[in-house]
């Protein structure tokens, strides 16, 4: 495996694709596979490949595409199914099969309606989801008091009045000062509600500030005429504005209404006291009684603002409208909103702006008028249809289904007449269909139908179902109405069908029914009355059951229920008493129309059939799509040119298929993992498939380095004895000899895996070396659970929380912190239901959980519970509040011993598991914890040996802690043995580098990186400090002395480099340049041994400190050159360092030879000089090391022989734990 040359290298990506595009249709994945996942191997042979001109320019052309539609630069990778972005970094294969379930269930759905081939995939792409959009409400109401007019008032005189202002230039973010009404501000507020004094002081900042706001007020209060002023607070502050706007103007009212609430205490009510000593201090000459009392004449918008609050539906006061639309619950609070308005102002200035430039505002026109004709303006917002959890019918079901059989057997009104499968007598598709559902013997069921048919008058686009739903028992006598609309739909044509039921739904019709009035009486122009008669007076009334059985076992009503479904979108059941008028209908086919009903509607045209079919396919279309979950945009993709630049595969004919479409450069590592992915979706499902090739040309490195395999079978294999096939396997064949490798694994991001059986290196394998094949086994150990924690009241990450997570029956099995970084935690779990809790002590005594989402109980339950049932990551959010009574502590304030009992059961023993709990928290400070890191044989040895130098020099019991992540299954089954014949403790750590976090690609700066980012999280909450001592490290004292050393409120101490060997002055990077600025006169630090306060650590946030930094500086691939050191050396002002003396730490390359002889301990650090291999230098460097390498090598021969001989663990106190389930005990 000779290295190429340079200009070797420039063409491959190219050459590789030339190579993968000659080959048959059917073998070009096959080949594109090969070639990726053994490229060092196949380059050579690759250079010698020519490319066609042709297949150049073609890539080049599409790249311009790439580019400007996808984002893709050359090289980049992508896939889409039908439109849907998988993003290979973030979603994993089990992701990626449910979005293939998913969008073979809407296809199927689509093809039972008929819908085939390049309509499905059409409509199939329709960006259709429910949109998020801010509806607004008119405010050009008198119920509305302005305080100030941006146009009329004088004090914004000085202010130009032109909107040609708005495309005057500006600096970013300087809001422009525009004598025109742009931006309105509407507070509705119950004046006496504890919440308003802050809502109107915030106005009155605005109003001082001169921000270019114009602001109204609606005061809702009780409407009641016998309730007058001396009573009732809101009355009273109602009725003084109203006076002082009348004497004065609405300015002066406004100061009246702030002098008031500035009366009121903190946390107080308003009261009539406070209302009435501000009047009679301002307006002394008035009697007070006059202004308030029961002969008030100040009671204008009284009635009016409580009329307007309901009408508009904006939801529970208070409310706050920007230029119609209501703000946000959580917008609110006086900073937020404050941020939010000037947010909202910028907004709407580029709406302006855009509006004014392209002359859709002219410099005339009134901006309120404007603003109030804008689409998204309704009369009414009903929460209930803007809702985001929305339910729909399948209208999809074969003909067996109770849905269709109600769809086929509907008959519509619509604006022109009636249109059914019977009479047809209208051609027009109408994109909204309304089924109204309701008891139409009862006036609420009535109502609801009159309302629906009153909007219909307005729309040309809505056709009307009636569904009933009787109350009572049906009977002959209380079903006259019913009976009667049923009728008119079975016989009458047209208008007259229509104006009938439009007068049986009027209430003065049911009165005068019931008075015994003859039906006869509400017979319309051009009726044929006596066919009606005939089917009114027949007794059947099957309709009525089928449609009462309906309502009750598939829309889940009770009896005489009201619902209206609009395009198979369920709204309701609503209640007896709610409001759901003509305005809610407009709300709703506003919303139809705009989201799904005429995009469908265009398409369905298309199609060329019978418009009341068509009308029906619109329906059912729309809740088909409507009811997917909400996802990314569907991207459509026009590509230029696929003759020579991609491999195409047609789907099987008269099939649905999906449309999965590919962008790769064959030489990356998309391509290996993109390649056999296809091979795979092309035997599990039908599609149209195009891989476009996005080569780079000019490369001047090799593309791939690795070999990789991906190990996804497209079924369960099995044996010739009928037993399950073994596997899976990764298999690497024909691999050149010469080479070290190393095996690494991906997997997703949830998982824990490790490998659990090899005697071989896995970090070094030669395969010169080797006899037959090297084998390796890996296991699935843990599934992740990841979440995100925030405080509701502050936004923010409550920093230093801790959460527990357990079963009922052991409710601590792992605990946690989260890191103020995205409020982030991670707990190991295994499959099956798990309850997350707030840890005992602080945590649990200042927070309570306020709501969490994603998990497996409701929002509000206390209890969390969390259930991983499949292999997908599982990623919750959980809001947590402050106690009212704790709303001032902090959580990691002074004081406080945060290890009280009952946390000792997080405390998860290893090998000598078999103490009880009151012993060990008796022993806790009398253990020095030592962790230490090491990947592959060379480091577990120099590892097994620290410990045996620690072991032999301190009197202290010891507690060894392992990063288990990348131990070799030989350490892991050697550690129990040797922890038994010297009698320390062990425990295995694990952390997974979180996903959001900037990865490492490299082992040995993976392994750097778990040496000082997880430092807090790592260990279990009891852990208060612990000693970091590298793996080829010889020891010579006792480790007492550095774990009770003094840090001075440092949270680590560290040594110094030694400078004492003075012909070693040319490498010492830290003496010049960037790090002798920034360490300004301190000294740079060396991390081969370090002392932790773990307490002092958590509690002033280093963890996320160091995170945070380390963020930004990995971005810039020349920084952090040794992560682990450069990294707290660069924090140093921010996460002080206790420097160690320098005894602690001797170093041949950096200490001279005099300083050796007090050296406490000796580090065995790579010369850059003389690049001395490690173990020839702990030979010479050591004299003690070949003694304690001796020693060990006799334990392992003793330790092999028991193993073979099976007397292992017969005298061995205690066992190591099952690997079974979630009671595994050994690791944390």
């Amino acid at each position: 495996m000779a290295p190429l040359k340079v200009w070797q290298l420039q063409d491959l990506s190219f050459q590789t694709a030339a190579r993968i595009l000659a080959a048959p249709i059917e073998l070009a994945l096959v080949i594109m596979k090969d070639l990726s996942q053994n490229f060092p191997t196949k380059a050579r042979a690759i250079t010698k490949t020519a490319v066609s001109s042709e297949l150049r320019t073609e890539v080049e052309e599409n790249q311009k595409y790439f580019k400007g539609a996808l984002g893709l630069q050359p090289g980049d990778s992508a896939l889409f199914i039908n439109g849907l972005h998988i993003d290979l970094e973030t979603q994993d294969i089990f992701s990626l099969f449910d979005i293939l379930r998913n969008e073979a269930r809407v296809m199927e759905g689509l093809h039972r309606l008929g819908i085939e081939g390049l309509s499905l995939h059409n409509i199939l792409k329709l960006n259709i989801q429910p949109s998020e959009a801010d509806y607004a409400v008119d405010i050009r109401s008198p119920a509305i008091s302005w305080i100030n007019n941006l146009e009329l008032d004088s004090r914004y005189s000085s202010w130009p009045s032109s909107l040609q202002e708005l495309l005057r230039p500006t600096f970013p973010g300087v809001i422009r000062q525009i004598r025109k009404n742009l931006h309105n501000m509407v507070f509705i507020v119950d004046p006496a509600h504890e919440s308003t004094a802050e809502l109107i002081n915030t106005a009155e900042m605005f109003l001082s500030n001169h921000i270019p706001l114009r602001l109204g007020l609606i005061f809702v209060v009780n409407d009641s005429e016998d309730v007058d002023g001396m009573q009732d607070a809101g009355v009273a502050l109602l009725r003084a504005y109203n006076y002082v706007a009348q004497e004065m103007d609405d300015y002066h009212a406004f100061q009246t209404l702030t002098h008031i609430y500035n009366k009121v205490r903190t946390g107080e009510k308003v009261k009539v006291e406070h209302v009435v000593s501000v009047l009679e201090k301002k307006y002394p000459y008035v009697e007070v009684n006059s202004i308030l009392g029961i002969d008030s004449a100040y009671d204008q918008n009284r009635k009016e603002a409580r009329g307007y609050y309901e009408q508009t539906g904006v939801g529970p006061l208070p409310v706050v409208l920007f230029n119609g639309m209501p703000l946000e619950k959580e917008q609110l609070d006086p900073d937020e909103l404050e941020t939010i308005t000037m947010h909202k102002i910028l907004e709407t200035t580029t709406f302006f702006q855009r509006a004014v430039y392209l002359g859709e505002l002219s410099l005339d026109q009134d901006v309120v008028e404007y603003i109030m004709n804008q689409p998204n303006v309704v009369p009414r917002i009903n929460s209930r249809i803007l809702t985001a959890e929305r339910e729909y019918l399948d209208l999809t079901a074969t003909t067996q289904g109770k849905t269709t059989a109600i769809a086929n057997s509907m008959n519509y009104l619509t604006k022109k007449g009636m249109s059914s499968k019977e009479i047809y007598d209208d051609s027009f598709i109408r994109p909204v269909t309304f089924w109204i559902v309701g008891d139409f013997d009862s006036p609420s069921g009535r109502q609801l139908l009159y309302d629906a048919i009153k909007h219909q008058k307005s729309s040309n686009n809505v056709r009307i179902g009636m569904i009933n739903n009787p109350s009572e028992d049906i009977s002959y006598e209380k079903t006259q109405i019913s009976r009667a609309i049923w009728a008119a739909l079975q016989t009458q044509t047209s208008n007259s069908a229509k104006n009938f039921i439009t007068k049986m739904a009027k209430e003065e019709t049911a009165e005068a029914l019931a008075a015994g009035a003859d039906i006869s009486e509400f017979s319309v122009g051009g009726m044929d009355f006596s066919l009606f008669k005939e089917v009114f007076e027949s007794s059947k009334m099957d309709f009525i059951l089928s449609h009462a059985m309906y309502c009750r076992d598939v829309l889940k009503l009770k009896k005489g229920q009201r619902a209206v479904i609009s395009n198979g979108r369920i709204i309701g059941p609503l209640e007896d008493s709610e409001l759901f008028n003509q305005d809610d209908f407009h709300l709703l086919e506003n919303i139809i129309l705009k989201t799904s009903g005429q995009k469908i509607k265009s398409h369905i045209q298309q199609l060329r059939v019978e418009e009341d079919v068509a009308s029906d396919l619109v329906m059912k279309v729309d809740a088909l799509l409507s009811a997917q979950p909400k996802g990314d945009t569907r991207i459509k993709y026009q590509f230029f040119e696929d003759r020579h630049s991609a491999i195409k595969l047609k789907p099987k004919e008269g099939e649905t298929y999906f449309d999965v479409v590919a962008v790769v450069d064959p030489v990356t590592r998309e391509a290996q993992r993109l390649a056999p992915l296809l091979l795979v979706l092309t035997q599990l499902i039908n599609m149209n498939l195009r891989v476009f090739m996005n080569c780079q040309s000019k490369l001047s490195d090799m593309p791939l380095k690795s070999f990789y395999r991906y190990v996804l079978e497209p079924e369960i294999s099995f044996s010739s004895d009928n037993s399950f096939a073994k596997g899976p396997i990764a298999k690497f064949l024909d691999m050149p000899q010469s080479p070290l490798f190393t095996l690494n694994l991906n997997t997703p991001e949830s998982w824990m895996v490790e490998s659990v059986r090899t005697p071989y290196d896995l970090d070094n394998i030669y395969l010169e070396e080797v006899d037959s094949i090297v084998a390796a086994e890996y296991e699935l150990e843990y599934l992740l659970l990841e979440g995100h924690c925030y405080d509701i009241t502050t936004g923010q990450p409550p920093r230093g929380l801790q959460f527990t997570l357990g079963t009922s029956a052991k409710p601590v099995i792992v605990d946690t912190i989260v890191m103020a970084n995205l409020g982030y935690f991670q707990l190991k779990a295994n499959p099956g239901a798990w309850i997350l809790r707030l840890r005992k002590g602080r945590s649990e005594d200042i927070y309570r959980i306020y709501s969490h989402d994603g998990t497996d109980s409701p929002p509000d339950a206390d209890e969390v519970v969390v259930v991983l049932n499949n292999f997908k990551s599982k990623i919750i959010k959980v809001k947590v509040q402050k106690k009212a009574d704790m709303v001032n502590e902090d959580l990691l304030s002074d004081g406080t011993n945060e290890n009280e009992s009952g946390f000792w059961d997080s405390f998860k023993w290893g090998f000598t598991g078999g103490q009880k709990t009151e012993e060990v928290k008796q022993d806790k400070d009398d253990v020095i914890n030592i962790f230490s890191v090491a990947s592959g044989h060379l480091y577990e040895r120099f590892l097994r040996i620290m410990m045996l130098s620690v072991l032999k020099n301190t009197k202290t019991p010891v507690k060894f802690w392992f990063l288990k992540n990348y131990l070799s299954p030989t350490f892991k089954e050697f550690i129990p043995y040797m922890a038994n014949k010297y009698n320390f403790q062990y425990e295995l750590v694990q952390y997974k580098w979180p996903r959001w976090l900037h990865q490492q690609t490299e082992k040995q700066r993976i392994i750097w990186g778990y040496k000082i980012l997880f430092l807090d999280v790592l260990f279990p909450l009891v852990v208060d400090k612990f000693l970091f001592v590298d793996a080829d490290q010889i020891v010579r004292t006792d480790l007492k002395e550095l774990r009770d050393f003094s840090l001075d409120g440092a949270p680590y101490g560290y040594t110094p480099f030694c400078d004492s060997r003075r012909e070693m002055d040319g490498y010492r990077f830290w003496k010049s340049g960037y790090w002798a600025s920034h360490l300004a006169g301190r000294k740079y630090h060396i991390s081969a041994l370090y002392v932790v306060d773990l307490k002092k650590f958590r509690k002033i946030a280093a963890g996320d400190r160091l995170r945070g930094q380390y963020q930004g500086l990995s971005q810039d691939p020349n920084s952090l050159s040794n992560l682990d050191q450069d990294l707290p050396n660069n924090m140093i002002h921010q996460v002080p360092i206790k420097s160690l003396p320098q005894e602690w730490l001797w170093c041949e390359t950096w200490c001279d030879d005099a300083s050796k002889k007090r050296a406490k301990t000796i580090d065995l650090c790579n010369n850059p000089m003389t690049k001395e291999p490690k173990l020839e230098a702990a030979v010479r460097i050591v004299p003690e090391w070949q003694d304690y390498d001796q020693e060990i090598k006799q334990l392992q021969t003793r330790f092999q022989e028991e193993k073979e001989m099976g007397t292992l663990y017969k005298d061995m106190t205690a066992e190591e734990p099952s690997r079974e389930g979630p009671q595994k005990r050994e690791e944390l």
